[in-house]
């Protein structure tokens, strides 16, 4: 067979910038003893892309990842495709959680439609279907942006033409206002954290609730992020932890979530203790010590890095012991911003201190927080009228 074998020009694109071609592979024989063959139309620049193209093409048929267009269903695709596709991009975390959703979600009341036959309204009832489960608005776009992230691959796969997700109405984010303590509560908190007997955990609390970190950012702290010089911790990476991978570290989503914040000096001297007996953890462990690589501020006697979940069941026991008032673990985060907003901070101060993507998003979520200390401002006049 020549070079050009299973290409057939078929015209010029419409803007006359490229050429349109028709491929064909050869996938065997069916049962009548006839020839299956799989098409598909490319625009290239030119035979020598369309033969480039062609062998992508072969290699997608040898290795079961082609469909033809009129019988893919979208289980299928996410399956064989999609996911191969988006495990690329996304962090092990990520692709845990869209593999969840499929699973839980979108394969069992969407899986057997046909891409091709997928509507604006079928994607509208599931969505509505979904009001069922009591999700947050925050998990239904998660959805969304999966469902969108599929659809628009399977154009560029020339399975479907047009995306029907793109007529739906957005869905309108709620921020939920979580509980927070009250400057008096905080003051009680940090002193029972001072006579808790674990003092690694006892410090990780205190630095949630004093630095505003995210708790996947406190896991991946490592000794060298910490300077004690200048009192300062250098936040570059967050810590996660899928049945697939294990343990994973990346860099933050937006690069304003690396940032350098400073701590008090008494927090700074208690993790410079801390420090003192993780190296004497690690002497004594020897050989058995986790690795070299990471030297984790928070981690068991040999090294290895907290399960994520270990925080929360930990401040869970801590409160319950104490008969102390529990919030959700990632309100420390907002408990640290309230109290921040307490004692005078501007939001930009905030945005700048949690790492904010934009100003905006710090508006978006402690916004009411701002307006409230307005109004007390502006009661001051009162007194003048």
């Amino acid at each position: 067979m020549g070079k050009n074998a299973g290409i057939r020009y078929r015209r010029k694109t419409k803007d006359n910038e490229k050429e349109v071609y028709e491929l064909t592979v050869y996938a065997g024989y069916n049962s009548k003893g006839e020839q299956i063959r799989k098409y598909r139309n490319v625009k290239v620049n030119g035979i020598v892309e369309a033969r480039k193209e062609r062998a992508k093409f072969i290699s997608e048929v040898e290795k079961g990842e082609y469909f033809a267009p009129s019988f893919v269903t979208l289980e299928e695709y996410a399956r064989n495709h999609y996911l191969n596709y988006v495990e690329k991009e996304l962090s092990p975390a990520s692709f845990a959680l869209y593999n969840s959703i499929l699973e839980n979600y979108i394969y069992d009341y969407l899986g057997d439609y046909r891409l091709d036959k997928l509507t604006t309204q079928i994607f509208e009832e599931y969505f509505k279907n979904l009001d069922n489960h009591n999700l947050s608005s925050s998990t239904k776009q998660k959805h969304l942006n999966l469902l969108k992230r599929l659809m628009n691959l399977a154009i560029e796969n020339e399975i479907i033409k047009t995306n029907p997700l793109n007529k739906m109405k957005p869905i309108t984010i709620v921020n939920k206002k979580g509980t927070v303590y009250s400057d008096e509560e905080i003051k009680t908190f940090l002193q029972l954290l001072n006579i808790e007997e674990n003092h690694q955990m006892s410090l990780l609390l205190k630095l949630a609730v004093t630095t505003g970190m995210r708790k996947g950012e406190i896991l991946g702290l490592e000794w060298k992020h910490i300077d004690f010089l200048n009192s300062t911790i250098a936040i570059k990476q967050s810590l996660s932890y899928t049945k697939q991978v294990g343990y994973h570290l990346r860099e933050p989503k937006t690069n304003t979530s690396i940032r350098t914040i400073s701590i008090s000096s008494l927090l700074n001297r208690e993790l410079y203790k801390h420090y003192k007996n993780k190296l004497s953890d690690k002497e004594k462990a020897k050989e058995l010590w986790h690795n070299d690589f990471c030297f984790y501020v928070f981690s068991n006697d040999f090294g290895k890095p907290l399960y994520p979940t270990y925080p929360d069941r930990y401040y869970k026991r801590f409160c319950k012991r104490n008969k102390f008032k529990k919030i959700r673990f990632h309100d420390l985060r907002h408990t640290h911003v309230n109290y921040l907003m307490n004692q005078g901070a501007t939001l930009n101060d905030v945005s700048k201190r949690l790492g904010h993507s934009s100003i905006s998003v710090t508006v978006d979520i402690y916004g009411h927080l701002d307006r409230s200390r307005d109004q007390k401002i502006a009661s001051y006049f009162d007194q003048l009228l």
